[in-house]
Formats: C-alpha cells, sequence, structure tokens
C-alpha cells in the first residue's frame, strides 16, 4: 500500500531552520506532483508548498516564501521542505501528501497523506 513517512521535525528557537524529508513508497512517485501542508492546534489545514512530478513548477504559500524551498529527488522518493528563518507561527504538525493533479493547492485534490511530523519554533 501506500506509505508517505515525514521525518525532520523538532523543536528550534525562532529564526532556526529544520529540513523536513518525506519518504515514499509503494505508488509511482515520480507520477506525483507532492506537497506539504500544515495544521497548528486550533487551526485548518493550510498549504505550505507543492513541486511537480518533474520538478519543473513550483509553488507556495505566501507566508513561506523567501524562507522555505521544497525539492524532491525521484530517484530516492524522497521530498523535502528545507524551512530557514523559523517563526513561532510555523509551529504546526506537518504534513507531506501526493497528487496526480498538476499543481494543486487545496488538499483535496491529494490522494495520499502521511501522518505528520511535529515542528515546533520557541520565541
Amino acid at each position: 500500500q501506500v506509505q508517505l513517512v515525514e521525518s525532520g521535525g523538532g523543536l528550534v528557537q525562532a529564526g532556526g531552520s529544520l529540513r523536513l524529508s518525506c519518504a515514499a513508497s509503494g505508488l509511482s512517485f515520480d507520477s506525483h506532483c507532492m506537497g506539504w501542508f500544515r495544521q497548528a492546534p486550533g487551526k485548518e489545514q493550510e498549504f505550505v508548498a507543492a513541486i511537480t512530478w518533474s520538478a519543473s513548477a513550483i509553488d507556495y504559500a505566501d507566508s513561506v516564501k523567501g524562507r522555505f524551498a521544497i525539492s524532491r529527488d525521484n530517484t530516492k522518493n524522497m521530498v523535502s521542505l528545507e524551512m530557514n528563518s523559523l517563526k513561532p507561527e510555523d509551529t504546526a504538525v506537518y504534513f507531506c501528501a501526493a497528487s496526480t493533479w498538476g499543481l494543486p493547492q487545496r488538499a483535496y485534490h491529494y490522494e495520499y497523506w502521511g501522518q505528520g511530523t511535529q515542528v515546533t519554533v520557541s520565541s
């Protein structure tokens, strides 16, 4: 079956950096757009970033542009999210997801989801 397993979360001070990774199995990885979403306590899930199957196009939420970078390695079935200049408001559970759509921002366009990894940014 399809599995998406996130790793790399943790506790970091404001201004610091973290790199999240997502290992995919059980799907044709290079046929899927990969995305990152996050959900903070008491808030709705929100789009963070997405990358097309070929990495020819990338999209970011305005709140993370210039600070986060998404990348993928189709030879390793991995997608990563490099997070720099972290802020307390970036605190959330981060999820990776896979979609057969082009480069969607809406969660309902993603067919497969990981279990999430916690990112906590202290002030």
